[in-house]
């Protein structure tokens, strides 16, 4: 009987865990699909890929160590001047930690990122407002340090 009641209790507590697990809102999963596409274009050396994933408009803002950069073209020349080529640009890894849906079409995203080179590694930690646009999440302000 004991056997059953404990066979019991840990097939109530694996349900629990499965709907926690496919609980993820469906927005979250496109925006952890988006950063995976940025980490690929990244490890693959492609800033222009990289890029895709940011709001392509003058009022995109990315606050870094320097101050804050407006516009898609300035951050992309920014990110070419930081990074000029493979070497410099390592291996990129995040470490997703929060997902806060602010509207139905606004998520604020911190996270870890971390770059594997062999000039030393760099990491850090960055916060994230995406925004659906024209049926696509986009990057519309990182603030990375």
């Amino acid at each position: 009987m004991r056997f059953i009641l404990f066979l019991f209790i840990l097939s109530i507590f694996s349900g629990v865990l499965s709907i926690n697990t496919y609980a993820q809102h469906p927005e979250e999963q496109q925006i952890r699909a988006l950063m995976q596409q940025q980490t690929a274009a990244w490890n693959e050396g492609d800033l222009n890929g990289f890029m895709q994933t940011y709001w392509q408009s003058d009022s995109l803002m990315f606050i870094g160590k320097s101050g804050v950069t407006y516009s898609w073209q300035a951050t992309l020349d920014n990110y070419k001047k930081s990074y000029p080529d493979t070497a410099a640009m390592g291996k990129l890894n995040f470490n997703l930690l929060e997902f806060k849906p602010l509207t139905p079409v606004l998520y604020f995203v911190v996270g870890k990122w971390h770059l594997q080179r062999t000039a030393g590694d760099l990491q850090g930690h960055f916060s994230l407002l995406i925004r659906k646009i024209n049926g696509e999440w986009k990057i519309v302000a990182d603030h990375s340090s």
